[in-house]
């Protein structure tokens, strides 16, 4: 059930450039609209001519110097997508004519990319909702954030741009509420504490990310800033801990880089530690257990936001997924 072709119809989009911008590339001030939000959308918009700068087009390199006027004209509805449906079951906590919220199994991607080109998320909310916003990124329609492919929980999905522009906004100003529990191997010194670094990739490993030392002080760092708050929940006698995170910037595995590189890598994960140290329980059935999940133990267990229209806040729990709480269990964390 791919979308249905649709005539473009555009949003006006006009500002000036700041002194502050003077010397920012055209497309990375493009990017910091909340409308935009993207380098990549911003040079699209660009090359198809929707771009002006004092009535001129220009390329996304382009210098603009201050009060220069920027005139974006942003497509509301694009043409149709080559997405392809996919019947898989979703489990849809809300749903209105704004946005939906899902609760994402382990091992579903969110969205097509190299080596993921279906069956995703995505293609699984296209055979479910008639009227998904296709958006500009025709590759990532309604995704206003992400959850890694191993790691269950609770996403806020946009059915159109403006609903997208106002959910991606409170998720840039660190405005909405997230929590995510993890099982971790170790009971960390402190039982709270908050880790703060810029992440990059790992210069020897493509899959990985990893804190930049020396970052703090800098005022053009390289990587992004992340900053987690952590707390334990619950210890267990076979030395793993119950922790919850939350929180203030939504970097790609954040978490688990962050629980690894204080000495508690998140149980399966197998690219941060977290599968190596499983050899070292004890208990067999336990360490059989964890083998066999097939995925890692983290698990986005609340989110709240505001909603684009009504202005109310939602908040949303979920529990984790039948095949854990057998783990969790047997590790001796009950009712979580």
């Amino acid at each position: 059930m791919p979308n249905k072709n649709r005539t473009p119809s555009y949003q006006e989009i006009e500002f000036n450039v700041s002194k502050e911008q003077e010397g920012v590339r055209l497309d990375r001030l493009l990017a910091e609209h909340p409308s935009i939000q993207s380098r990549t959308k911003a040079a699209q918009l660009c090359s198809l001519g929707l771009v002006s700068l004092n009535d001129k087009p220009q390329k996304p390199s382009f210098k603009p110097e201050p009060g220069s006027q920027v005139r974006v004209q942003l497509p509301i509805q694009t043409p149709p997508s080559k997405l392809e449906a996919y019947n898989f079951p979703l489990e849809i906590i809300f749903e209105d004519n704004q946005l939906v919220v899902v609760n994402k199994p382990a091992g579903l991607v969110v969205h097509p990319s190299l080596g993921h080109e279906s069956n995703t998320l995505v293609n699984a909310l296209l055979y479910h909702i008639k009227n998904l916003s296709m958006g500009f990124q025709e590759n990532r329609p309604g995704i206003v954030h992400r959850l890694d492919k191993d790691t269950s929980g609770i996403l806020v999905i946009a059915k159109n741009d403006q609903s997208h522009a106002f959910l991606a906004k409170q998720f840039k100003e660190k405005t909405v509420h997230r929590i995510y529990h993890a099982v971790v191997f170790g009971r960390p010194k402190k039982n709270s504490g908050t880790c703060r670094s810029y992440l990059h990739r790992h210069p020897n490993d493509r899959k990985r990310f990893a804190s930049i030392p020396n970052q703090e002080n800098e005022v053009n760092p390289s990587g992004k800033l992340a900053i987690t708050h952590y707390k334990t929940l619950s210890t267990s006698l076979n030395g793993l801990s119950l922790i919850e995170c939350r929180l203030e910037t939504g970097r790609t595995h954040q978490i688990r880089v962050h629980l690894s590189e204080i000495g508690h890598p998140i149980i399966g994960d197998k690219i941060y530690g977290g599968l190596n140290r499983t050899k070292n329980l004890k208990s067999i059935k336990l360490r059989k257990m964890i083998y066999n999940i097939d995925r890692i133990a983290l698990h986005a267990r609340e989110l709240a936001f505001i909603h684009p229209t009504t202005g109310k806040l939602l908040s949303y729990s979920t529990q984790w997924p039948d095949p854990m709480i057998e783990l969790l269990t047997e590790i001796g964390f009950k009712n979580v």
